[in-house]
């Protein structure tokens, strides 16, 4: 189950509990406090507290108190303008702060982002449940042959059951060994933290992540992306959910500049001037290379 007995208690009886405040709140965000999102077979995000909303950017980038003299619409024009000229410190203004349940794995991948403050569930001090990550089958792919980093077509038939029986009883044995390990049964038993090492990468961890909205967004920027990870890219559009509805003009900005726009270089700009004039132009005469040239196409969509 993605929430235990205990955490789902102390949810609820913090949503039963709500305080008057000052600070400024969002509607959208509010929504979100404390529900757990959840993500593959037994994962969840949920967030845990946020700092901060679309007022804050603009007043952070106006040094403003309050709401100011502006309106709505130019705060929108506002968060464009520093979104689509790369501005950072108006966005880091606010914070968010994020339980997850993730497959080490997942995490290994996650923690790449240097960006964030972290604390992990200790296996040195608490034992692990026998929770594993199974991928669903559609999700149960081979290796691609052009991208070393990517998958292939759908596994099926009986090398899908092949491998997934071998994810299940792999996991299952090491699991048992990890037990048998720690027993007290008239035995000392190993140290958590030597017996966690004999544990596979598909079992889950739980952590709290806080970062700031700035670099919220490059890590969603990569993350939700088509390309990335299927398994950390469910947990990217969870988050993206509840960004939406936190900060909707930042949001939208972000979508629009980041998510849905491109960067080109100067050749790359130089080459659609030409086409433009009418000129012809092609990869030996654009002076870039051959990937450079196919990714070039494919934003331009030819």
């Amino acid at each position: 189950m993605p929430l235990t007995p205990d955490q789902q208690a102390e949810i609820d009886a913090a949503r039963a509990a709500p305080r008057q405040t000052l600070r400024a709140v969002s509607d959208g965000m509010e929504a979100h406090l404390y529900r757990a999102a959840p993500v593959l077979d037994h994962g969840f995000v949920r967030v845990i507290d946020y700092m901060g909303d679309d007022s804050a950017i603009v007043q952070a980038a106006r040094v403003s108190y309050g709401a100011g003299t502006k309106h709505v619409q130019s705060d929108a024009g506002l968060i464009r303008y520093l979104m689509r000229h790369w501005h950072s410190t108006p966005f880091e203004m606010c914070e968010v702060k994020f339980h997850v349940k993730l497959p080490v794995f997942v995490a290994r991948q996650w923690i790449r982002h240097r960006t964030a403050n972290v604390n992990e569930y200790s296996a040195r001090y608490s034992i692990l449940d026998r929770e594993f990550y199974i991928p669903a089958p559609d999700a149960l792919a081979a290796q691609s042959t052009v991208n070393n980093q990517g998958r292939g077509a759908v596994l099926e038939g009986a090398e899908a059951e092949r491998v997934l029986d071998m994810l299940k009883s792999d996991s299952m044995r090491a699991y048992d060994h990890y037990e048998a390990m720690l027993s007290q049964d008239g035995q000392q038993g190993l140290a958590r933290e030597l017996a966690r090492m004999n544990l596979p990468a598909n079992i889950y961890t739980q952590w709290y992540w806080k970062t700031d909205l700035h670099n919220l967004f490059h890590f969603l920027r990569l993350r939700a992306d088509s390309h990335a990870q299927y398994e950390i890219r469910v947990y990217a559009e969870a988050i993206c959910a509840m960004v939406r509805d936190w900060v909707p003009h930042a949001y939208a900005a972000f979508e629009d500049y980041r998510m849905g726009g491109a960067t080109l270089s100067a050749k790359a700009l130089d080459c659609i001037k030409r086409m433009l004039r009418g000129e012809e132009v092609t990869q030996e005469n654009s002076g870039m290379s051959k990937g450079e040239w196919r990714e070039f196409q494919g934003v331009i969509g030819e």
